[in-house]
């Protein structure tokens, strides 16, 4: 007779137990199976057979992750742990095992009624047949969760498929097939493979030879006291302030405390990373504090910087804001190039032979590959400098060695970049060219100024000379004019001719320079028109003002790779766009630039109401249902 499952006590749903495991089948005697899916904060229910599962499945509440695994799964924990429990992916799967989240429950549904088609009517036990003779019938047995995620392949569902490497996840269909997959598992040490998946892949030199060799293990100590990786991260922004406090007393003894903390407040900030890697805990909420939280604690150890050599007399405000500057213009020229080919097909094979030959003959020598890393002084190396040149040098070094190092990976950066473009055959996607649009942030005089002037397709370097053109028509007289009405004319001719770069979708070959430009101009006229004022302290509120736009538009990446779109309209609208708030920028040092510290006042003032709006409309959308459910491994370490 069919292998009936023993009747067990119902119990109360715990108000957290929001996944269910549904074994297809009888268990197979010895199996620890039911074990490891309960460790995994599985609710596990037995089916007789794969006509049953689809009655288990219906009771399931619709809000819950389920899983289907079948009963003669052999594999590692982890294995299991990496297929079924990710909040990333709607669907799941690896041999034997299966699950959906509830956005892909339907889709499931009709998998499961699919494959039901085609199932046995009759489960047997593993081993044994009625009469005592060998189950070939369940032997030979097809796995469901396999079929069902065949189906749902068929069906239109995304299914991810997670890359196991050395970890095993077998169905195996005889005793002997079971023995060999056992002895496999027991080969290969499933928390060393945990721990070392825990480390992201292509970190930085200094990340990966001197923070990740023990980092990993305090994620893992996290991870066993039931700490969460979004606790590790605001651990890591407190002690960068208060590093940044330390740096702000001006002593000695400060700047190496500063350095310490600032290294500690890095290994915190690689912690938290490993640590939703190691348990999976990956969410909404942390993708966007550990990518925010990156920015703020950089930002306010160059204030606290700037506060520590003004107590001992030295002014370096403006190269605490070039700094920020140069750092910010270089991170949206990586943005801005990575969305313009995000998605698109053909655009590995359509640039420049040259530039990847190049590339791919320097990868072949080992040590290449590391300085090429290093070089772009990513955030590993440039947070391990900062630290070093704060405890055994001044504020001031500390400015220019950034200013010389983020400018030199800039340029090497955006060489190879425009050599790979240049070389493009393959237009851009309409995908590319909103993404582009979206991070320009043009507002409403430079959207006006686009609807004149609507051109329906690129032509050429159209946009980035529109750009280019008005960029320096309003930096240049900046700085050589200062606060005044001649420089407000130029602000006007920035939004003409921000205007016309966006007039036309950025599908060009290197409009995907047009963010970077209008960043540059718009950051850059900020701190030109500070330093040339005679306001006291108009630089440290500049500092405040450009901090607060950065936000908004580090704001806009995250949405963007969340495939979250933009902003929306209205805030875009709120906050000017670039070219208003040049404008307006212009203007206020024009009119306040010679009347005390009026100027200011006003950048203070600006400062407060773009950082509040941005921030308070950031939180909303970042806590809402609607935030994309991703995890962003952000800038390399």
């Amino acid at each position: 007779m069919s292998w009936v499952p023993p009747a067990r006590p119902s119990a109360p749903r715990s108000e957290f137990a929001l996944s269910t495991a549904i074994l297809t089948g009888p268990p197979v005697p010895g199996s620890s199976l039911d074990a490891d899916l309960r460790s995994l904060g599985f609710d596990v229910e037995i089916a007789s057979g794969p006509h049953e599962t689809g009655t288990l499945l219906a009771r399931v509440p619709a809000d819950e992750r389920v899983a289907l695994v079948d009963p003669r799964f052999v594999g590692h924990t982890h294995a299991l742990r990496l297929a079924l429990t990710d909040p990333r992916f709607p669907a799941a799967t690896a041999p034997g095992a299966l699950t959906a989240q509830p956005e892909a429950r339907p889709a499931l549904t009709r998998a499961l009624a699919a494959a039901e088609r085609t199932a046995p009517a009759a489960p047997v036990a593993y081993g044994t047949a009625p009469g005592g003779a060998p189950a070939a019938a369940r032997e030979t047995a097809g796995s469901l969760p396999d079929s069902v995620a065949d189906a749902l392949d068929a069906d239109g569902t995304a299914v991810h498929r997670p890359q196991l490497g050395t970890l095993v996840a077998a169905v195996p269909t005889t005793p002997a097939a079971r023995h060999e997959a056992r002895a496999a598992v027991e080969a290969v040490d499933d928390e060393a493979v945990r721990l070392r998946s825990a480390v992201k892949a292509h970190d930085g030199f200094f990340t990966t030879f001197f923070i990740s060799p023990y980092s990993r293990y305090i994620a893992r100590w996290c991870a066993r006291r039931g700490l969460t990786p979004n606790q590790v991260t605001t651990a890591s922004l407190l002690t960068a302030l208060i590093a940044a406090g330390c740096a702000a007393t001006g002593e000695r003894a400060g700047f190496v405390a500063a350095g310490v903390l600032l290294l500690v407040s890095f290994v915190l900030d690689c912690t938290d990373g490993q640590l939703a890697r190691y348990a999976l805990k990956y969410s909404t909420m942390g993708a966007w504090l550990d990518a925010t939280f990156d920015r703020a604690k950089e930002y306010a150890f160059y204030a606290g910087l700037a506060l520590g050599a003004a107590r001992g007399g030295d002014d370096v405000w403006a190269l605490a804001l070039g700094a920020m500057v140069l750092m910010t213009c270089r991170h949206v020229v990586d943005f801005a190039f990575n969305e313009a080919n995000t998605n698109d097909a053909a655009s590995a094979g359509s640039t420049a032979k040259t530039s990847l030959g190049v590339s791919s003959r320097l990868d072949s020598v080992g040590w290449t590959v590391w300085a090429r890393r290093m070089i772009i002084l990513p955030i590993g190396e440039r947070w391990a400098m900062i630290a070093v040149l704060t405890a055994v040098t001044s504020p001031r070094i500390v400015f220019w060695a950034l200013i010389i190092g983020c400018a030199f990976g800039a340029c090497y950066t955006t060489a190879g970049r425009l050599l790979r473009s240049l070389g493009r055959k393959a237009p851009r996607t309409d995908r590319a060219a909103r993404a582009l649009a979206d991070l320009a942030d043009s507002g409403p005089l430079a959207s006006g100024v686009a609807r004149m002037f609507r051109r329906g397709r690129a032509k050429g370097l159209v946009a980035p000379l529109f750009a280019l053109i008005g960029a320096a028509c309003v930096l240049v007289c900046a700085a050589v004019t200062g606060p005044g009405w001649a420089t407000v004319c130029a602000a006007v001719a920035y939004v003409l001719l921000a205007g016309q770069a966006v007039a036309a979708p950025l599908k060009g070959t290197l409009d995907w320079l047009v963010p970077p430009v209008f960043r540059a101009a718009e950051y850059g006229t900020i701190l030109v028109l500070a330093a040339r004022s005679d306001a006291a302290q108009a630089l440290p509120a500049a500092f405040g003002l450009v901090a607060a736009v950065a936000y908004h538009h580090y704001d806009t990446v995250y949405r963007i790779r969340g495939n979250a779109g933009a902003p929306p309209a209205w805030l875009v609208r709120v906050l000017g766009g670039h070219e208003g708030r040049t404008l307006v920028v212009t203007a206020l040092a024009a009119l306040l630039a010679n009347r005390g510290n009026d100027l200011t006042t006003a950048l203070t003032v600006l400062a407060v109401a773009v950082g509040l709006v941005a921030l308070v409309e950031s939180i909303r959308f970042w806590v809402s249902s609607g935030a994309p459910a991703v995890h962003d491994e952000g800038e390399t370490a």
